[in-house]
């Protein structure tokens, strides 16, 4: 059973959301949920699809990019074996970067330096034909935002 602080009543039945999800499907532990949700918001430009102190669904769109993930503060994972990974000092995610094509890395720089937020690596044009920035959130999650770079002369 899953300890959640409050006592929302969820969005839709569990069950229910899991058995709409399709594709591929990404889970992010994070330590406190409403930090996490502003962060995709704001810089990001995420929109909640739902969200409460221990759980978030939040989306993407833009041109022919979408992406979906969920936020779990780290108390529902429970007795989940990889909550045993997620210590106080834990770097998350190491090695995996989650792409937002589609999405201003100039401007994703911007929000987050205004945010105070983690920019490994400003907007760059990359040889592999995209420009993108190396941002990470405040649980060490890093995302990279990019665009087709302008083709030159």
């Amino acid at each position: 059973m899953v300890s959640k602080r409050g006592d929302d009543k969820p969005w839709m039945a569990p069950d229910d959301y899991g058995r709409s999800l399709s594709g591929l499907g990404i889970n992010l532990l994070v330590r406190d949920v409403p930090r996490g949700v502003a962060f995709a918001k704001a810089v990001l430009r995420a929109r909640v699809v739902y969200e409460d102190a221990d759980f978030a669904v939040l989306r993407y769109e833009a041109g022919r990019t979408a992406a979906e993930w969920m936020l779990h503060a780290d108390h529902t994972y429970s007795s989940h074996p990889l909550l045993g990974l997620t210590g106080d000092n834990a770097i998350r995610g190491a090695g995996a970067e989650f792409r937002l094509y589609d999405l201003d890395p100039d401007e994703a720089v911007k929000r987050a330096e205004a945010r105070g937020d983690t920019v490994l690596q400003g907007a760059t044009d990359k040889p592999h034909g995209l420009r993108e920035c190396y941002i990470a959130d405040p649980d060490g999650y890093i995302w990279v935002p990019g665009v087709p770079k302008k083709k030159s002369g």
